[in-house]
């Protein structure tokens, strides 16, 4: 077992390589019987029923922000990773940490904006806990959701399911919620306010579940790490290559203009409101057509195709010019502290 460093840095919470390690040879060898997927959620059955179970903390500073804020993040954060895993999101768990001497104010509109948002999704907050902590042991508030969702009949989803020939889509524009969080820690003054773009996936994703079946190979959302960090993950559990077309990538032109003053790739900023999806070839102007008739689906895009298996595969990207540039998984210190 290989030692990670003396101390955990803030890039173990990065959602990049280092973040993989942590929980692959510190955590997992510590805590799991055996070797999980390391999915979005996992699935356990009750009887004859398929359920699946995930757990998500939410530590985002600043708490509110242009699209949301701590509370929504948190229910959509966790929706969305039932959602991707192909399960109907049914309830939730709310577990509060707060500081001392925390806003009541502040309190109650985060409160607000979760009940909004998760009846919104159709989704329930059924049970939860409460702890308050001294001032200065955490920094306002930080915040716990778990989701429990039944599996769709329809969704048959997985790593073991993608192939060569394969395509990838996105339902809209890459690293909103990342720039966002980013701008206003940098107080950067831009003509275009940017916005997250927080937002409960379920329906989006039922819908095309629900049209596609089977067709849908696999899904995903680009948290933490982003784009570069699922299509290095698809790559390291399949063998399979990955060509991303630059010219494809739905990027809002604000976004693109803060990444460049603050020196960030967009293909490793974190999204909020976005899903990866592998479908078969046969399925991709059907799947497009589809997302793009929803309001979060609008800008829905194929953004690359899955290559052949073969030895030391890699992600790449083809670049404007014509040129070819490896993607890499992320470090994990670019962004801490975004979701």
């Amino acid at each position: 077992m290989t030692e990670l460093s003396d101390t955990i840095l803030l890039a173990h919470g990065g959602g990049g390589r280092l973040m993989a390690e942590l929980i692959s040879k510190t955590i997992g060898p510590r805590v799991y019987s055996s070797t999980p997927a390391l999915t979005d959620a996992a699935e356990i059955s009750v009887d004859d029923c398929r359920m699946l179970f995930t757990t998500d903390s939410f530590v985002v500073q600043p708490l509110f922000f242009p699209g949301g804020d701590i509370g929504k993040l948190a229910v959509c954060g966790t929706v969305n990773d039932l959602a991707v895993s192909g399960a109907e999101p049914l309830a939730l768990s709310l577990a509060l940490i707060i500081e001392e001497g925390f806003p009541t104010a502040d309190l109650e509109r985060i409160l607000d904006s979760i009940g909004k948002t998760a009846s919104r999704a159709h989704v329930k907050i059924v049970t939860g806990d409460t702890k308050v902590v001294e001032k200065g042991a955490a920094d306002g508030i930080f915040i716990n959701t778990t989701g429990i969702g039944q599996k769709k009949q329809a969704a048959s989803l997985g790593f073991h399911r993608i192939e060569a020939g394969d395509v990838i889509l996105i339902n809209g524009t890459l690293g909103d919620h990342g720039m966002t969080i980013m701008s206003r820690r940098q107080e950067l003054a831009l003509q275009s306010p940017l916005q997250s773009d927080c937002a409960c996936l379920n329906e989006i994703i039922a819908m095309l579940l629900e049209e596609l079946s089977d067709q849908v190979k696999f899904m995903r959302d680009p948290t933490r790490g982003g784009i570069a960090a699922v299509t290095n993950e698809i790559v390291q559990a399949c063998g399979c290559g990955i060509e991303l077309v630059e010219e494809s990538l739905p990027v809002d032109p604000a976004v693109k203009a803060a990444a460049d003053i603050l020196g960030f790739d967009l293909l490793n900023i974190a999204n909020e409101g976005k899903f990866v999806a592998v479908v078969s070839p046969e399925a991709r102007d059907q799947a497009l057509e589809m997302m793009r008739k929803h309001p979060l689906g609008q800008k829905a895009a194929c953004i690359g195709q899955i290559g052949p298996k073969q030895p030391h595969s890699l992600v790449e990207m083809m670049t404007r010019i014509g040129g070819r540039r490896i993607v890499q998984m992320p470090y994990g210190r670019e962004l801490p502290r975004i979701c």
